[in-house]
């Protein structure tokens, strides 16, 4: 007869084996990551990064495809309604935590319709300006923008987006009457500020810092707490006499609803592996990129924190979902 430690440890190691089985089987076959917004955006670059990582690591094939519209929801829409293996995820920004706050009839509950992957890295924000304008200062920017509200455009590449959030905030200090324009994405609002089609933009350093460096556009400040390490020259908000004007971008990875929990465990481990060694390389540094490193549930609280503290701002600025 078999003794009960036996048998507890005899049940034990079928489910340890059937665990492995089942995590050799995944990912079975190309992993697709979906970026709901246009190549060459901030978001697109830090998902290559963590795509190529995470191919290395895993040995399977990881494509990044590119679904740009309606402020990045065309693109979650298609992971949401997508078979929920873990083989097709989404690769977005804060802006998708906000999507009901900020889209009247919002297509899907970003909360309770995908499942929480990991959350992957911070970025403070660079404000630009078309590079033909004088101002070089931010209280320049305001009180040219306030004198002539009519013109001055900013460009939002997303609407919830932190370039979003951080332009209703640029406005709530400044006390301006801003006109704002939504694009499909961040590639062409800074074609449009490069060209001065538009006047501002205030999006993730990962994504300006390369027309900003080569001149094609003006560099005003950063928004994070501290000046960034890809472009030390450029001075926080803070620095520059507006201490609440405070914000950052993050990154995150979503699947669909249901789908197993031992493949989100394990595309969890796998997303905080290539992080660390995305940061032990330089790579995140390069781009500006402050590592993020949590579980599922750490997750899970940290956005619900950023919806409940981003809807108050939205209220003060009596922002209405379109």
């Amino acid at each position: 007869m078999i003794s009960f430690t036996k048998k507890i440890l005899t049940i034990s190691l079928l489910a340890a084996t059937s665990l492995v089985y089942a995590q050799a089987k995944f990912p079975d076959g190309t992993i697709k990551l979906i970026v709901p917004f246009a190549a060459g955006g901030g978001v697109d670059n830090a998902a290559r990064l963590i795509a190529k990582q995470m191919q290395s690591n895993l040995n399977v094939s990881i494509v990044v495809e590119n679904k740009p519209g309606a402020s990045g929801t065309i693109g979650a829409k298609f992971v949401q309604t997508s078979p929920p293996d873990g083989q097709t995820l989404l690769f977005s920004a804060s802006t998708q935590a906000l999507t009901k706050l900020v889209i009247a009839n919002a297509p899907y509950d970003p909360v309770t319709d995908f499942a929480y992957v990991a959350r992957v890295g911070e970025a403070p924000l660079l404000m630009v300006i078309a590079p033909t304008l004088p101002q070089n200062k931010l209280k320049e920017v305001m009180d040219a923008a306030k004198q002539n509200p009519d013109k001055w455009t900013a460009g939002l590449p997303a609407l919830g987006a932190a370039s979003h959030l951080a332009t209703l905030l640029f406005a709530k200090e400044g006390n301006l009457n801003l006109t704002m324009t939504a694009y499909k994405g961040t590639a062409p609002a800074l074609t449009d500020v490069a060209g001065g089609h538009s006047q501002i933009l205030i999006d993730s350093i990962i994504s300006l810092q390369s027309m900003a460096k080569a001149g094609k556009v003006k560099p005003i400040i950063v928004t994070s707490s501290k000046r960034s390490s890809v472009m030390p020259n450029v001075p926080t908000a803070s620095e520059s006499g507006y201490p609440k004007f405070v914000t950052e971008s993050w990154y995150g990875i979503w699947a669909p609803r249901g789908t197993p929990d031992d493949r989100i465990q394990f595309l969890n481990k796998a997303a905080n592996e290539a992080v660390r060694q995305l940061t032990k390389s330089g790579a995140f540094e390069q781009l500006g990129i402050e590592p993020v490193v949590e579980s599922v549930d750490e997750f899970k609280k940290y956005t619900n924190k950023y919806i409940s503290e981003n809807a108050e701002l939205l209220k003060s600025a009596g922002f209405k979902p379109e």
